[in-house]
């Protein structure tokens, strides 16, 4: 089944490439397979497979990008859509395997797949000689394969597929060294947090379902626009849904688990943390954006929990000694930019951020590898002094930090400017709640430009940390300093897209009818400059002699560097407040049970005999009493055993015994539908 997106749709042709998108999706999954099983047995242990399917993918998805974009300039058009029924139930309900193809959806597949297979190539170096290289591929190309699913379901239970698979992706990999205790438990945080964000997402799809009967996602889109669906009704789904955005996105309070992520290798942090996973729910509020639109509660929630994440995010990256974490709290601030201004409605600007920091993040991340990779240290206080020992890594790193803090004419500063220029349109309208995510957006930027200028300054500049006497720092390998100088380039050339223009470039690509384009405003654009100039300058200032610590701890905001130095207590309490009262209450209840119920009937059962005497012990004692006992023991043994299987401390298991349950909730709330 082929659908149009248009008014007009007998006008637009539908181009050949799109009856085959489909194989961008599955061309990554079917290289998981081929590594799996003949990757050890390849020269390159399965990494030619990955690169080649991942390269596939990008270039299948460049005509695809092309032809739509060019349909896009049909007045009315919106996009295509092809899917097949897979199972009927009801009397006009089914559901489907499909792909929906418009700007939004063309827009992420260039990014995840021209980043991926970045990530791909650069790997060969990172990772040369690791004892599970092959399956490091594979989980790569799964990854991959599953992100792409997400980005062009056309119903929300394939998308949900895509979007569990993406988490447990990130279990793999992010745990991908777990013989360090660091590893495996960063990544099962990862792993369970999001899962609790998970938990609203699900339910949010089913609110939808029932109020729409279906989970095609432009038929709930039609419904909403039609008004069938009570505004009610519309919040509780939107609020559900940014649920699930909340976790995967990293957004307070579940923002918790992204810097602990930065425990797995530094290409997963790039591919996952950087451009693809944590934007799956920047994506979803996108996608789902008409169902927000209908609700201004749900917005204003959106935009409130985006600025309160965008600031303290940017304040924890001032005070990182780790450079990767540093990275991991500004993905966490940059994403909250995007969050708050899909919440104010600044729409176009928010999935052009999306455009413009995967570029420049994920140059930053693989930047810091290659940094990480020559030191041996994550931390920058073994850095400094590498400006001219890694030319090609110090320039481009430039780059990337100057697009991160928005200046001119790179892509950050594009991106940003129209994401500021919808706060303020909203503030001076008096809508909601634009004044508070406007002046939030101002004091991040400035944040933002003096945490950049405190990373290069630290990691790139003075004298060298490093014990010059074992460390010999040198430029990385070609394999990895040649995708630096790829994304250094879309860095720089990534955000002219967003050029001002009636409306730009980028906003005819996904402009969203239902809002307004604001034209670009000069008079934003410099003051935007100059906060993010004097930022940068004052980082500058302030960090290049790396005095810093020193002096704020015995100043009299000691108190607020030593709340910044732990994270604002937020892991304490969790620890303190829900994880180890559970722990303890569990542990609590089964001394309980075992002290008065198993010893209690120890006890009731000396006693009886002893009342009944000693006669009552061949006919009583032996085949009622012993037997309730053994009973009993054999029970506690068979519950021990299934305990011990199911609490085996394996989150592959615990991850499939989830999917497996998700599937047969679905299935169980299907058939009783019917």
């Amino acid at each position: 089944m082929v659908r149009l997106l248009a008014a007009e749709a007998h006008e637009v042709a539908v181009p050949a490439m799109i009856d085959w998108a489909w194989l961008i999706v599955a061309v990554p999954y079917v290289s998981f397979f081929l590594i799996v099983f003949l990757g050890k047995r390849l020269p390159g242990r399965g990494h030619e497979i990955g690169i080649g399917a991942t390269a596939i993918s990008f270039l299948l998805s460049v005509p695809v990008f092309a032809s739509t974009i060019s349909a896009l300039g049909t007045e009315g058009f919106h996009g295509f859509e092809k899917s097949i029924r897979w199972l009927q139930f009801g009397d006009n309900e089914f559901l489907e395997l499909g792909m929906k193809i418009d700007g939004l959806t063309v827009v992420m597949l260039i990014v995840v797949t021209f980043v991926s297979l970045m990530v791909h190539i650069y790997s060969t170096g990172y990772m040369h000689g690791d004892r599970r290289y092959t399956w490091f591929y594979a989980a790569l190309s799964l990854f991959t394969g599953s992100m792409l699913n997400l980005v062009m379901a056309n119903n929300l239970l394939q998308l949900l597929v895509g979007w569990e698979g993406v988490g447990i992706c990130s279990y793999f990999l992010i745990g991908h060294w777990f013989e360090e205790r660091e590893n495996s438990n960063a990544a099962i945080k990862a792993f369970i947090t999001t899962r609790i964000g998970d938990v609203g997402f699900l339910f949010g799809v089913f609110v939808l379902f029932f109020a729409a009967g279906t989970f095609n996602i432009t038929e709930i889109t039609e419904a909403v626009e039609g008004g069938t669906i009570a505004a009610g009704v519309l919040t509780a789904a939107a609020v559900l849904l940014f649920f699930g955005a909340i976790g995967k996105s990293a957004q307070v309070p579940l923002h918790v688990w992204l810097p602990d992520a930065m425990a797995g290798p530094t290409p997963v942090s790039a591919l996952i943390h950087a451009a693809t996973m944590v934007v799956a729910g920047v994506y979803l509020v996108a996608r789902m954006f008409t169902v927000f639109h209908a609700s201004p509660v749900a917005l204003d929630e959106v935009a409130i929990i985006g600025s309160i994440t965008m600031l303290i995010a940017a304040l924890l990256a001032l005070v990182q000694d780790d450079i990767k974490r540093v990275l991991a709290y500004s993905t966490i601030s940059q994403l909250a930019y995007m969050i708050a201004g899909l919440g104010i409605s600044a729409y176009t600007g928010a999935v052009f951020h999306i455009w413009t920091h995967a570029w420049f993040k994920a140059l930053l991340f693989l930047g810091a590898g290659s940094v990480i990779h020559a030191v041996h240290s994550n931390n920058m206080s073994d850095m400094g002094g590498l400006k001219d020992k890694m030319p090609i890594t110090y320039r481009t790193y430039m780059v990337g930090g100057f697009a991160l803090a928005g200046f001119f004419p790179l892509a950050g500063f594009f991106s940003k400017d129209e994401i500021i220029l919808g706060a303020f349109m909203q503030a001076r309208a008096g809508h909601g709640v634009g004044w508070f995510v406007f002046i939030t957006m101002i004091v991040t930027a400035f944040l933002t430009a003096c945490y950049v200028a405190r990373m290069l300054a630290l990691t790139f500049f003075g004298k060298p940390k490093y014990d010059t006497g074992h460390v010999h720092p040198h430029e990385s390998p070609g394999s990895m300093t040649t995708p630096l100088i790829l994304l250094a380039i879309l860095s720089v050339v990534g955000g002219w897209v967003g050029l001002p223009g009636e409306p730009n470039l980028f906003a005819n690509w996904i402009h969203f009818e239902a809002l307004e384009h604001h034209p670009f405003n000069l008079a934003i654009a410099i003051f935007s400059m100059i906060v993010a100039i004097a930022g940068f300058l004052t980082g500058w200032t302030i960090f290049r002699g790396g005095r810093l610590k020193i002096d704020i701890v015995r100043s009299p905001f000691g108190w607020f560097y030593r709340l910044l130095e732990n994270k604002y207590y937020l892991d304490d309490i969790y620890m303190s407040a829900i994880v180890r009262p559970i722990r303890d209450q569990i542990s609590k209840f089964a001394y309980w049970t075992n002290q008065n119920v198993l010893d209690g009937l120890v006890n009731v059962t000396g006693m009886a005999t002893a009342a009944l005497g000693r006669g009552a012990y061949d006919k009583i004692d032996q085949p009622l009493i012993d037997g309730a006992v053994n009973g009993v023991a054999f029970g506690a043994d068979v519950a021990g055993r299934g305990l011990k299987f199911w609490q085996s401390g394996n989150i592959q298991g615990y991850a499939g015994v989830l999917f497996v349950g998700i599937v047969a909730f679905v299935l169980a709330f299907i058939f009783i539908r019917i």
